[in-house]
């Protein structure tokens, strides 16, 4: 069974597979990129490795907000190379007892980058498609 780590945004739950990140940090200065799409918020310089981050909440079209101290930065490896993606809060790395494989049933958009829906605990958790967020950027 695949482990995932659960974060949350805008008071919603969702998890990416732990393979599929690099670590977690918590929240740095970003340097801002003129003429960047809104979703990309800048660079961060990790250990000398310079990061492009976006933010997930833009991203998915929601409500921009101040990072709190609960924010963090997960980095993850896209084609080679690291990518920061901001979330609201990281809860904690679970494992579903059921995934059910998401449809155009629930919407397009950024529902694309919905790969399925995991119960774990009794909650429903959104399995974002690392590939199609990224695609997207």
């Amino acid at each position: 069974m695949e482990q995932y780590v659960q974060f949350s945004i805008l008071g919603e739950n969702y998890s990416i597979r732990i393979s599929g990140i690099h670590e977690i940090i918590r929240m740095q200065p970003i340097t801002f990129i003129p003429n960047s799409p809104t979703y990309m918020k800048g660079v961060i310089n990790l250990r000398g490795s310079i990061i492009p981050v976006i933010s997930l909440r833009s991203l998915f079209l929601m409500e921009e907000a101040e990072p709190t101290k609960a924010s963090r930065i997960m980095v993850v490896h896209y084609r080679g190379n690291p990518m920061g993606i901001i979330v609201d809060k990281v809860d904690k790395v679970v494992v579903f007892s059921n995934i059910h494989e998401a449809s155009s049933q629930y919407g397009n958009g950024s529902m694309a980058c919905i790969s399925g829906i995991g119960i774990a605990a009794g909650e429903l958790v959104g399995i974002i498609n690392l590939d199609e967020i990224l695609l997207e950027t």
